[in-house]
């Protein structure tokens, strides 16, 4: 239930197209909620339906014309109630963790230089979430709105900080199995 909440959000934000949405998700909502073109049109449809969104009217009628979308009161509180809400953490699956599990009972054969491809995917990441740390959010830029926005950049950090130590240890554990790793 959460992508039209992100989407309400980023409405919120600055009234959009869907295209300027699907844009906008490429740039900063995707790195922790991503949609494609489709489910964001999708999804404008039924916010549309339930009335919590309307198309802006169209300086010049024409067919085919992108449609601007921005929130309705209804809109506004169905996020204020969603934000509100508890939620429990959902349970962390990732592939890799589970491949590792069972190398130890297949045998490893690929799985280093997988590890060492995600290592550099990683680092990237993080240096992609530092850049825009330092030009987004420099020393003094305090509204409450810029903080939590840098909160959520924060988690990015720390979470991709977290695999690249993380994986460095895997590779290393990896440099001390003797031989081929198999069952």
């Amino acid at each position: 239930m959460s992508l039209p909440h992100a989407i309400l959000t980023a409405l919120l934000e600055k009234p959009s197209s869907g295209l300027e949405l699907t844009r906008r998700f490429d740039r900063s909502i995707g790195y922790f909620w991503s949609a494609t073109h489709q489910q964001i049109y999708r999804e404008l449809g039924k916010l549309e339906a339930e009335g919590h969104i309307r198309a802006l009217p169209s300086k010049q009628p024409a067919r085919g014309q992108k449609k601007s979308y921005e929130v309705l009161p209804a809109g506004r509180a169905e996020l204020a109630r969603w934000t509100a809400a508890s939620q429990d953490p959902k349970p962390h699956r990732d592939v890799m963790l589970l491949r590792l599990r069972a190398a130890a009972v297949v045998g490893t054969d690929g799985l280093e230089t997988d590890l060492r491809r995600h290592l550099e995917l990683h680092r990237l990441q993080l240096a992609e979430y530092q850049e825009i740390e330092k030009r987004d959010f420099p020393p003094g830029k305090d509204a409450p709105q810029d903080r939590l926005r840098h909160l959520v950049l924060r988690a990015g950090i720390d979470l991709e900080t977290f695999w690249t130590q993380w994986l460095t240890h895997a590779l290393e554990e990896f440099a001390e199995l003797p031989g081929p790793a198999t069952a």
